[in-house]
């Protein structure tokens, strides 16, 4: 967007050389436009385009469904006793987050997409305060991804060192040190005076480009999550490969001495004593295996999402104060909405692997008819 603008006022500015060149400067008010022939005139700003219009109505509906969709999420859980538990609670912290990015963030990064130059007329105040919730809300979201991923990878492999009271303690304590840790990486500039958000001469608004709290903030925002949630997925596959392949070397020996006793006496008595041990045993270990297939997939896709989304925009984030170079501002503006976007996948995939919200969503609005 801003590329865009600084290229209009460079073919604009361009004059023909000559006497004529020194007494025909523009006036600091005046928008110049380029004809076919390259002589610059003065007139009215060109419009949105239909391609901007496309663009803020998908942002817009992208604000919304976000907004919407983490609400009903969080009016389930709250109105479905059954929810009120692990791991119930942390699919409501994130939720919150992304509610208070769909609500506080979005629409007020939107206006600032919007206007000439990505330059903030909101004042110094409402900067602060938009950059905090920014960083806090965000990194909050990110960080309760990582809190599931671990909660499923402990229910995986340690169902019976974690029984319930111990899985509302830990996920208690993870909820707890998931928004201290945000608010700690989002109030150091207000707090210490590590940089400044608002430029009152550029009329900018951006986080913090002090290189020391860029390398604090991108790792405690994104990079130590992320190694989390790399490490506890692949503990998750290798547990659940590892019982696969234990429950068919344990199945197929039993299977194969039922089918070697063949007398008729015995073999009656075999299988009235031990053809219900058998089934349960089989029942029991492929319900166990669906459910930990499920969350395997779950926690995979959660991964994965996470890391298409918000990748991008942390490795410019990372790179540019560090190498003094500089982003086209447009592909600043499509990975940083990538990254909001995230905040709208969450909550998709966390229903789509549960019958219980699919079911609870229904009977909320059948009783609201």
């Amino acid at each position: 967007m801003e590329a865009a603008n600084l290229s209009a006022a460079a073919t604009g500015v361009a004059l023909p050389s000559g006497p004529e060149a020194s007494n025909s400067s523009p006036s600091p008010g005046a928008v110049v436009r380029s004809t076919p022939g390259g002589a610059a005139l003065p007139g009215r700003q060109p419009p949105f385009s239909v391609f901007t219009v496309l663009v803020v109505t998908l942002l817009v509906l992208l604000i919304a469904a976000t907004f919407l969709w983490n609400l009903l999420v969080l009016v389930t859980i709250l109105r479905v006793r059954a929810f009120h538990r692990v791991p119930h609670n942390l699919v409501a912290s994130t939720a919150v987050s992304d509610v208070l990015v769909a609500a506080l963030v979005m629409p007020l990064s939107l206006v600032s997409e919007l206007s000439a130059g990505r330059r903030w007329w909101l004042g110094s105040s409402l900067c602060h305060v938009w950059i905090s919730f920014d960083v806090l809300c965000c990194t909050a979201s990110i960080w309760n991804v990582a809190a599931i991923a671990l909660d499923r990878y402990w229910t995986i492999t340690r169902h019976l060192q974690y029984p319930l009271r111990t899985r509302r303690r830990a996920s208690t304590l993870m909820i707890a040190l998931t928004w201290a840790l945000s608010a700690l990486i989002a109030l150091a500039p207000l707090l210490i005076g590590w940089g400044e958000a608002y430029d009152a001469q550029l009329q900018r608004c951006q986080v913090s480009q002090e290189p020391s709290y860029v390398v604090f903030s991108t790792c405690g925002a994104f990079y130590l999550p992320l190694g989390v949630v790399l490490f506890v997925y692949w503990k998750i596959y290798k547990a659940a490969k590892f019982r696969f392949g234990r429950h068919r070397r344990a199945v197929l020996p039993l299977l194969a001495t039922v089918q070697v006793k063949e007398a008729p006496h015995e073999a009656e008595m075999v299988f009235k004593a031990r053809r219900p041990t058998l089934t349960f045993q089989e029942s029991g270990d492929s319900w166990r295996e669906r459910k930990e297939k499920r969350a395997a997939m779950m926690v995979g896709i959660l991964m994965g999402v996470f890391v298409l989304c918000w990748s991008p925009f942390f490795l410019t984030e990372l790179i540019s104060p560090l190498c003094a170079c500089s982003l086209p501002p447009i592909w600043k503006s499509i990975f940083l909405w990538l990254g909001y976007s995230n905040s709208f996948f969450n909550p998709l995939i966390y229903t789509a692997f549960s019958k219980n919200y699919s079911n609870a969503f229904k009977s909320l609005f059948t009783k609201r008819r």
